[in-house]
């Protein structure tokens, strides 16, 4: 009789239960919505992938125990979260002035030079590896959801699996209300209100980053 690669009871519990955590409004999120309001969402692709990458490691990191030796050490993420917080702050400023490469333009102006798409991704992966709550939610998720009885690496890319997909369709979602909100108030000619809100996201996942 083959061995079964992942405990199935366990399975129908975790989807759920990372999906209602996934579709929380956090900081990965609030980038997702405000980069979809500035650059819209096949931009914000780049940053989603760089994102993705960063929750793939805390979430194997977690479960092999790394992540509970970098929680011993919170020093570890002081460099991450400074630097990747007041970079946010800067773009959000930026945007908050009108100014940067994800401002939205007025019609009658020139478009804004494109960031690039290291840039957003760098962005994605620093928001996702540099928040210490995440390592200790990952630390807190996934243990009991792994069976001990089981083999860990199939268990584990199951696991992160659907941990990737359904943190895409999370971000994908956000992105595309980002997106509407663009739409809604372009029509109205706030483009100035527009930078503004956007910028005033931007700024505070910057702050939360460095303060979280």
């Amino acid at each position: 009789m083959p061995t079964a690669l992942i405990d199935t009871t366990m399975l129908s519990l975790f989807i759920p239960t990372f999906f209602l955590v996934s579709v929380t409004p956090g900081m990965c999120m609030t980038l997702s919505m405000t980069l979809g309001m500035t650059i819209g969402v096949k931009r914000s692709l780049h940053m989603m992938w760089g994102e993705l990458i960063g929750v793939g490691l805390v979430a194997i990191a977690s479960v092999i125990g790394v992540a509970a030796m970098m929680l011993n050490y919170p020093s570890i993420f002081q460099v991450f979260k400074y630097v990747g917080g007041a970079y946010l702050a800067f773009i959000g400023v930026q945007m908050w002035r009108s100014r940067g490469k994800m401002a939205i333009p007025e019609e009658d102006d020139a478009s804004p030079s494109e960031a690039s798409a290291w840039s957003l991704a760098a962005q994605g992966f620093v928001t996702a590896i540099a928040n210490p709550k995440g390592w200790a939610f990952m630390i807190s998720l996934l243990p009991p959801f792994i069976n001990p009885k089981l083999a860990l690496p199939s268990q584990l890319s199951v696991l992160v699996l659907i941990i990737l997909l359904t943190e895409f369709s999370c971000l994908m979602l956000y992105a595309s209300g980002g997106r509407t909100l663009r739409q809604f108030l372009q029509q109205r000619g706030n483009v100035q209100l527009l930078n503004r809100v956007a910028g005033t996201l931007m700024v505070g996942v910057g702050v939360w980053l460095a303060l979280g």
